[in-house]
């Protein structure tokens, strides 16, 4: 398995499947939903260029930026930049994306609650001009 930075959190995991993230993501899972808690914890890693497809989740997500920079945008709205300490905290059911800038990688942690089994609902990826327009 391929680690990161000596300075990362935890090591990069395994690369994700483009059907749900365009460009070089990895996923180091680090709790699954039990009796106790229900949300799904993980360090996802978005090289530069990588983000996830437009998406919701049923009971929100948080995101908390442990390394580089990136971008998180809402449906309809500008997108925000995200660094190295910002916490991202998303309602449900809102349309979303996020990833790294073009030329910079960014690690989040993500908390995805869960509504039952549910945890996220994948939609379209995000364009080659939807992301160029927020890279400029």
């Amino acid at each position: 398995m391929e680690t990161q930075t000596e300075n990362s959190l935890f090591p990069k995991g395994d690369k994700l499947e483009n059907r749900y993230f365009s460009g070089d993501a990895f996923l180091k899972p680090l709790l699954a939903k039990d009796r106790n808690n229900k949300f799904a914890l993980g360090s996802v890693t978005f090289e530069p260029g990588a983000r996830t497809n437009w998406h919701t989740h049923p009971k929100g997500q948080v995101l908390i930026v442990t390394e580089g920079e990136g971008f998180y945008q809402e449906k309809g709205k500008s997108a925000q930049s995200i660094k190295k300490g910002d916490v991202v905290n998303i309602p449900e059911n809102i349309t979303h994306w996020h990833g790294a800038t073009a030329n910079t990688r960014m690690v989040h942690i993500a908390i995805s609650n869960y509504k039952g089994e549910e945890n996220v609902t994948w939609l379209k990826p995000v364009s080659d001009e939807e992301f160029d327009a927020v890279n400029k």
